[in-house]
């Protein structure tokens, strides 16, 4: 009985200790309005080797684009000039924050985006999921294997 409690507890420290290193992959999506004549930020924290992918729509009355661009975090600047619709999606190099600049200063109305982005953490060059499904499934193994070899008599 002492010998499971023990393998339970490092198998609880070894779950937070991952979850903890390990961040989870984030998908977001948010409405903002962009006012007219002027310009709204978001920013997005990544790390190396994230795969990003970003999406947003904008809605106007009667024009329904913005002047788009973003600052990745290695500091460069990217224009993709005035776009209604974007699909856009990178490998970030360089952990930071990437900027996404939605101006509004050509036009007097206001402007509604809806912006959706997803980030996905790889480990190793292995898709986070992936990773921890791996590492799940050797615990499982290596726990099934212990449970037998403690319960053959000798």
């Amino acid at each position: 009985m002492i010998q499971s409690r023990k393998l339970l507890i490092r198998f609880l420290f070894i779950v937070i200790v991952f979850s903890v290193i390990v961040r989870f992959a984030e998908a977001t999506s948010m409405n903002f309005t962009v006012q007219g004549g002027k310009e709204e930020t978001r920013s997005i924290s990544l790390a190396v080797e994230d795969r990003v992918l970003i999406r947003f729509t904008v809605v106007g009355p009667s024009d329904s684009s913005l002047h788009f661009s973003i600052t990745y975090p290695n500091g460069t600047q990217k224009d993709f000039g005035k776009r209604g619709d974007f699909h856009d999606s990178f490998v970030c190099d360089t952990e930071g924050e990437c900027i996404l600049h939605f101006s509004n200063t050509d036009s007097t109305e206001d402007k509604l985006v809806t912006l959706d982005y997803e980030i996905e953490h790889y480990i190793f060059g292995i898709p986070q999921m992936l990773f921890l499904t791996i590492i799940i499934v050797v615990i499982c193994v290596a726990a099934v294997a212990v449970f037998i070899l403690m319960g053959k008599p000798r």
